[in-house]
């Protein structure tokens, strides 16, 4: 059984959405892309694929299979190339970003990426959670956050600031608080999900400190909180480019500036156990230049060389 070419018919089923275009792709006859498929599952002892007459559904163990194949194959067609030198990456790369920063900065880097790269797919995940790159088939991360997995190696884009602000019309009603303890008797906007749902954590007198604020709002939608609090709700705490654009045009005001948590890296993260990609070498070489100029704008700070996640400062 040739277990590769086995792969590449059923990755072929998959993209082209049956057995008889698998088939054309793959200039074979229909009886044998049956065949080879009925060999897949056999050998793996589950069902991949759900068929009928006029669809074909992945199921759960086939997504899983899927994304394997395509990494396999992919990696493959890196290591030919890689050999024989054979013009830019192509393929598909698979990037995922949180939603609010993946909308604002990795999407522009994304098309940049693909006008530099016409041979190139991208398929970019915004999702606010973090996943798992291998189990997921997922080439490249950006995460934002001090990072533990010693599995993962960290190319360290810039910093983010933590903000505490609210509206101008929320601090002429309530007063600007002065101290994190102020904070007790305001009302506050917290994020559900968010390691700061209770506690919001503060420097002071040189350690940490953490209050539990008092929350008329709480959601798990970001832009639900920042509307909230552009509104004069009350005060929320956020990442500083989630409210960069209201604290430069003056519907939101930071507050207790002095008193914040030092800021949080932002890091391309790619598995350190794996021989990065042409691709991911390609979107790093484009994206960790412009990525770094963007977030120059929140911190100030350049990117720095890679360091295995869980060995962070």
């Amino acid at each position: 059984m040739d277990k590769l070419r086995l792969m590449e018919s059923f990755v072929a089923i998959v993209d082209t959405g049956s057995l008889t275009a698998a088939a054309r792709r793959r200039q074979c006859s229909l009886a044998a892309v049956v065949r080879g498929l009925a060999q897949l599952e056999t050998h793996l002892g589950v069902r991949l694929l759900n068929r009928t007459t006029r669809r074909i559904a992945l199921t759960e163990e086939g997504r899983g299979y899927l994304a394997r194949c395509r990494r396999v194959l992919a990696d493959i067609g890196d290591a030919e190339a890689a050999v024989s030198d054979r013009g830019p990456p192509g393929g598909t790369l698979v990037v995922t970003a949180p939603v609010m920063f993946g909308r604002l900065h990795v999407a522009p880097v994304v098309a940049d990426f693909l006008e530099v790269h016409p041979a190139m797919r991208v398929e970019l995940l915004l999702l606010d959670r973090v996943v798992d790159l291998l189990e997921e088939g997922i080439d490249l991360a950006v995460r934002i956050g001090t990072l533990q997995d010693s599995s993962m190696v960290a190319l360290p884009l810039g910093q983010v600031r933590v903000v505490v602000c609210a509206s101008p019309a929320y601090l002429a009603r309530h007063g600007t608080p002065q101290t994190p303890q102020d904070l007790l008797q305001h009302r506050c906007i917290r994020m559900l999900g968010s390691p700061t749902t209770v506690a919001w954590r503060f420097a002071q007198d040189g350690g940490r400190q953490s209050l539990e604020v008092n929350g008329v709002l709480a959601t798990n939608q970001l832009d639900v909180a920042v509307d909230a609090c552009i509104r004069g709700l009350g005060c929320g705490r956020f990442l500083s480019y989630q409210v960069a654009e209201a604290l430069a045009d003056g519907r939101l005001v930071e507050v207790l500036a002095e008193a914040q948590t030092p800021p949080v890296p932002v890091s391309f993260v790619y598995p350190h156990s794996r021989l990065l990609s042409s691709r991911v070498r390609a979107f790093v070489a484009l994206g960790r230049e412009a990525l770094a100029q963007r977030l120059s704008a929140y911190a100030g700070n350049a990117a720095g060389e890679g360091v295995e996640v869980g060995r962070q400062q």
